[in-house]
């Protein structure tokens, strides 16, 4: 119940910010090819690790909304995603799949290049809602809130837009599992690279 009425103040406070922005706003959408972090796997009688292993790239995606205010040559952008990212792990001689499923709220400042192309950057402050290994009764992450940064490249034709960017989470965040004799864990700190399809419902983009 807690985290279901702090998920809900952060969407409402950040819908409010991003729908009253003084110059534009609107729907965006995309698909990121993503990995998550190293898991390590234990002896439960050692603490030695003996192994570990980066997880394979699938396709996720994002949805959600944006809002922005023009400051001349620079812009600030917050925007408020959907977010759900998945990679694969080899565990037990098999592939598994781990997702995660997150509120990123980056807060972004772009500065306006030439003509419609813009660059930008900014933290991304994400919140966990849920993560899931399938096959394995896996703890929550260590921590719901974390932050992470966004770094990349917008071109702006009319009412729509596009960008590519990457994102990196700073720290780790863990969860746990124990199977038998053997204790894993999964840094859950997504590292992605971003493309995604932006709407104005505004007509005086600039």
């Amino acid at each position: 119940m807690k985290k279901r009425i702090t998920l809900f103040t952060i969407a409402l406070l950040t819908t409010f910010f991003v729908s009253n922005a003084q110059n534009d706003w609107g729907l965006k959408g995309g698909l990121s090819f993503n990995t998550n972090g190293e898991l390590k796997e234990f002896l439960n009688e050692t603490s030695d690790i003996v192994n570990k292993q980066d997880g394979s790239s699938k396709t996720g995606y994002n949805i959600g909304l944006y809002g922005k205010l023009d400051l001349g040559s620079i812009y600030l952008r917050p925007e408020l995603l959907y977010t759900k990212t998945k990679s694969e792990y080899s565990i037990n001689s098999g592939s598994e799949d781990y997702e995660l499923t997150k509120i990123d709220v980056p807060v972004l400042v772009g500065v306006k290049l030439i003509g419609p192309l813009n660059v930008f950057a900014g933290p991304a402050f994400q919140y966990v809602v849920e993560n899931d290994l399938k096959g394995v009764n896996i703890s929550d992450v260590e921590k719901d809130f974390t932050v992470g940064v966004n770094i990349g490249a917008s071109i702006e034709l009319g009412r729509f837009g596009f960008d590519a960017r990457y994102e990196r989470g700073f720290s780790k965040n863990e969860a746990e599992w124990t199977d038998v004799s053997e204790s894993f864990t999964l840094d859950s700190r997504p590292e992605q690279l971003i493309f995604s399809l932006s709407y104005s419902f505004l007509d005086n983009r600039k």
